[in-house]
C-alpha cells in the first residue's frame, strides 16, 4: 500500500533489540551538547539533559520548537550535526554486544502498517526476527493488548480502530520487546480529551510495570505535569528549564511562565 513502511525492513519503531529477557531496569540517558541543522537553519542548539533510569522525563515545548528533531536523535533515525547521546554512559551510535539495551519508540502517528492485523503489528517484530514460534507470539500478543485494554482486537484492521486505540497498539507493539527505554512522540496529539487521559494512564502504568526509562517530548502541558517525574521546557532549540513538575511551575523565566500559563480569551 502506498505510504507504508517496508514491511522486509526492520520495524523502525524497535531499535537495537536483542532477545535475552530484561534483568535489568530502565537505562540512563544523556544528551550532550547536541546540535542539529537543517538547510542552514539550526535547530537544536547545544541541548544538555540527563534523564535518571526508571524516571518518566518530558521535554515539553511549542510546536516549531524541536522537539520532534530531539527524538529522533536520539532513536538514532537522524545523525547530530554536533554533540552525544549516551545511554548507561556510552554512545549510542557505536553500540557492542556488552551494552546492548532494549529501546522502542511510539510515533506520533502510531505508524501502524495498514496492511497487517492488530495482532500482526503487535507481535511484527517477533515474527520478523522468529524469535518466538507462532504460538508464543500469539499469546505475548494477547498478553500486551490486554495490558493496554485492548482484548480482542487481534484481528482487527487500524483502519477499524479510533485515534486512541491506534495510539494503544502502537504501545502494544512496543512493550512485545520488554523495553529499557520507551520514547514518546506527541502521545496525545490529535485525540480528544478523555482519549488523551487515558493515554496518560498507560503511559504511567506501562512505567510502573516494566520499570522502563521514559522519555515523552509534547506540547501537552497538563499531560506533561501529570505523568512527569521531571520535566525540560525547550524553545526555540533550547532548554530553558529542568525540574520537577512544581519547579517548572515555580520557575522564575518568563518564557516559561508565558508557555505554561497561555489560555485561550474568554468572551466579555
Amino acid at each position: 500500500m502506498a505510504g507504508e513502511p517496508n514491511r522486509r525492513r526492520e520495524d523502525p519503531t524497535l531499535r537495537r533489540v536483542d532477545t535475552a529477557p530484561n534483568t535489568r531496569k530502565g537505562v540512563s540517558l544523556s544528551v550532550r551538547g547536541l546540535r542539529k541543522s537543517f538547510k542552514g537553519v539550526e535547530v537544536l542548539k547545544g541541548i544538555d539533559f540527563e534523564v535518571k533510569a526508571g524516571e518518566i522525563f518530558v521535554i515539553m515545548g511549542p510546536s516549531g520548537s524541536g522537539k520532534s528533531v530531539l527524538l529522533r536523535q536520539i532513536i538514532g533515525l537522524d545523525s547530530p550535526d554536533g554533540g552525544q547521546v549516551l545511554v548507561e554512559g556510552r554512545p549510542v551510535e557505536r553500540p557492542d554486544k556488552t551494552t546492548r539495551y532494549r529501546v522502542a519508540m511510539v510515533f506520533q502517528s502510531g505508524a501502524l502498517f495498514t496492511s497487517l492485523t492488530v495482532g500482526e503489528n503487535v507481535g511484527f517484530y517477533l515474527t520478523e526476527h522468529k524469535s518466538k514460534s507462532p504460538a508464543e507470539i500469539a499469546v505475548i500478543v494477547a498478553r500486551e493488548l490486554e495490558e493496554v485494554g485492548l482484548q480482542g482486537v487481534e484481528d482487527k484492521t487500524p483502519g477499524e480502530l479510533s485515534g486512541g486505540m491506534k495510539k494503544r497498539v502502537a504501545f502494544a507493539r512496543a512493550l512485545v520487546i520488554d523495553p529499557q527505554l520507551i520514547l514518546c512522540d506527541e502521545p496525545t496529539s490529535e485525540l480528544d480529551p478523555l482519549s488523551a487521559v487515558n493515554i496518560a494512564e498507560e503511559i504511567v502504568k506501562l512505567n510502573q510495570r516494566t520499570r522502563a526509562t521514559t522519555l515523552v517530548v509534547s506540547h501537552d502541558r497538563e499531560l506533561a505535569f501529570g505523568i512527569g517525574h521531571r520535566i525540560a521546557v525547550l524553545e526555540e532549540g533550547r532548554i530553558i528549564a529542568i525540574g520537577t513538575p512544581a519547579e517548572i511551575k515555580g520557575s522564575p523565566d518568563p518564557r516559561v511562565q508565558l508557555f505554561i500559563n497561555a489560555h485561550v480569551p474568554t468572551q466579555a
